[in-house]
């Protein structure tokens, strides 16, 4: 059996995707604890509707990432994204993530015109190792003072707050 523990997980997980995405969907769906963030949306569309061209980066694979936005139907405001099954390293997925920002803007970007939002200080030393502009958002684990202490360029309680520069 592919996906049974005995076999390493380099070597099952290939084989294992599959089931895993379908489940995690199940979850997902079937989960009551399900919930979009204050101003999630708002921000998104604020956004967008300024003309930015949003893209997605995490560190979960590609199709987990789509599947956790799917009850929310937060994936139509993403272009374009750089996920954990690009690279394991943060950093990286950022630069890839940057890379094809440039490629539809025609252009290399500066860090002025690139913000990684993220809501830990792995996510801000992401953001400044890929020259990029790092917004710490207080919503989960970690605080303001926290996030402030990683650098981040800018600090939200919530993304109910104004967001910078739009």
């Amino acid at each position: 059996m592919p996906c049974s523990a005995g076999n390493p997980v380099t070597t099952r997980w290939p084989a294992c995707t599959p089931a895993y995405l379908w489940h995690l969907s199940e979850d997902i769906w079937d989960s009551k604890g399900y919930r979009v963030l204050d101003g999630v949306e708002e921000t998104l569309r604020r956004i967008a509707d300024a003309g930015v061209i949003l893209g997605l980066i995490s560190g979960a694979m590609e199709g987990a990432a789509r599947i956790k936005m799917e009850p929310g139907k937060l994936g139509r405001y993403f272009v374009f994204g750089a996920y954990g099954s690009d690279s394991p390293d943060r950093a990286e997925i950022t630069r890839m993530a940057m890379a094809k920002a440039g490629r539809l803007h025609g252009r290399d970007l500066t860090r002025d015109e690139v913000y990684v939002v993220g809501d830990t200080p792995r996510d801000i030393e992401a953001a400044h190792t890929a020259h990029a502009t790092g917004v710490g958002v207080a919503s989960g684990h970690y605080t303001v003072e926290e996030l402030s202490a990683a650098r981040a360029d800018h600090v939200l309680t919530a993304l109910t707050e104004p967001f910078p520069q739009i």
